[in-house]
């Protein structure tokens, strides 16, 4: 019983982290949408789901410990995340006005398989976000099992990020069909460009506060 409420709680636990939009969010369901087929954007859900895997396996397995203990290392991974962020932001605003013409940011066209692995790993290793979610909160809820039970809770968090990235490639195809003019998935990017944004500010404003803190 306590191996299932281990599991359960992985599950939800990892579905409610990786439900807001997010760059890898933004990244997989725009290439779904660009792809021609749904098969080409495999590289790009791949690459999201194992990123994924391995952050989860590596803060559940005693990394998050590691990487909370030096304060130095946490606010230099929140100072690239707010760079990284910025950028990002730039790139679907700017993907905005080409998203039904010939675009040259990479977050708005189709890509190829080496690219979309690229920019799947970038995407996922340099958020800021999955870092902290994986390393602060499922790292941190892993503490309270052992042995079966936290094989079960980390089998449920993996199985939320590849059914998720999946699920959004899926979605991002559909739109597609739909969506013949591009200007949907125009105005997706322009959203997704302001959101980006606002993390950014919000990570910057913790920085700097936590910085004059201390």
């Amino acid at each position: 019983m306590f191996i299932m409420e281990a599991a359960l709680h992985g599950f939800i636990l990892a579905l409610g982290l990786i439900l807001p939009l997010g760059v890898q969010n933004v990244f997989v369901f725009a290439q779904g949408a660009a792809q021609p087929r749904l098969s080409r954007a495999l590289p790009a859900v791949l690459a999201a789901s194992l990123c994924d895997t391995l952050l989860i396996v590596l803060a559940i397995f005693g990394v998050s410990a590691v990487v909370l203990k030096f304060e130095a290392l946490r606010i230099l991974l929140m100072l690239a995340g707010v760079l990284f962020l910025a950028y990002m932001g730039f790139a679907l605003w700017r993907s905005r006005s080409d998203s039904s013409g010939n675009g040259k940011e990479e977050s708005a066209r189709a890509l190829p398989s080496s690219k979309q692995i690229l920019f799947a790993v970038s995407v996922s290793l340099l958020n800021p976000h999955a870092l902290l979610d994986t390393i602060g909160v499922i790292g941190t809820s892993a503490l309270a099992y052992e042995g079966d039970a936290k094989l079960r809770f980390t089998a449920a968090c993996v199985a939320v990020s590849w059914l998720w990235f999946a699920g959004l490639a899926c979605a991002g195809s559909a739109l597609r069909r739909f969506d013949g003019s591009g200007r949907a998935i125009g105005w997706f990017n322009r959203g997704s460009a302001l959101f980006i944004w606002g993390t950014a500010l919000v990570l910057l404003q913790k920085l700097v506060a936590e910085m004059l803190a201390g």
